[in-house]
């Protein structure tokens, strides 16, 4: 019996995250947990300079709140306002007050988590909005 191959699914490359942090001890950890993990990562002072390049946008973004230079809430209405990144799934990680996660999640923070955080909260809540991301599109 002859057997007929089945054709293969495309591939599907790893999932793109860029970290919008300037302290290089977290985001060195956390680059080197999430390539572990098996995603791509790009780091970042802004996201606008990354976004605005055209190119490797990302499939999420992981943004440091207290991140110098950066009006954090100011910066995710932006990113939310915009065609090309509004549905790009973004978590937010807040050492500061409830006051700030709150004004992160009224900007459109999908996910707020308090710092200090494993980077293993960090793969979890990027798994999940992946997940909920594809769920939509679909």
């Amino acid at each position: 019996m002859r057997t007929v191959a089945q054709p293969q699914a495309p591939a599907v490359p790893p999932a793109l995250v860029l970290i919008v942090d300037d302290g290089p001890d977290a985001t060195g950890l956390y680059r080197e947990y999430l390539e572990f993990c098996g995603f791509r990562v790009m780091i970042a002072a802004s996201p606008h300079a990354v976004l605005d390049a055209q190119a490797n946008v990302p499939n999420i973004i992981v943004m440091d709140l207290a991140a110098p230079r950066v009006d954090a809430p100011e910066t995710i209405r932006q990113l939310k306002a915009h065609p090309r990144t509004a549905d790009i799934p973004l978590v937010a990680l807040s050492a500061a007050s409830d006051a700030e996660t709150a004004r992160a999640r009224a900007a459109g923070a999908d996910v707020c988590l308090s710092r200090p955080c494993v980077p293993s909260q960090v793969a979890r809540a990027i798994r999940a909005l992946l997940v909920w991301q594809r769920s939509r599109v679909r």
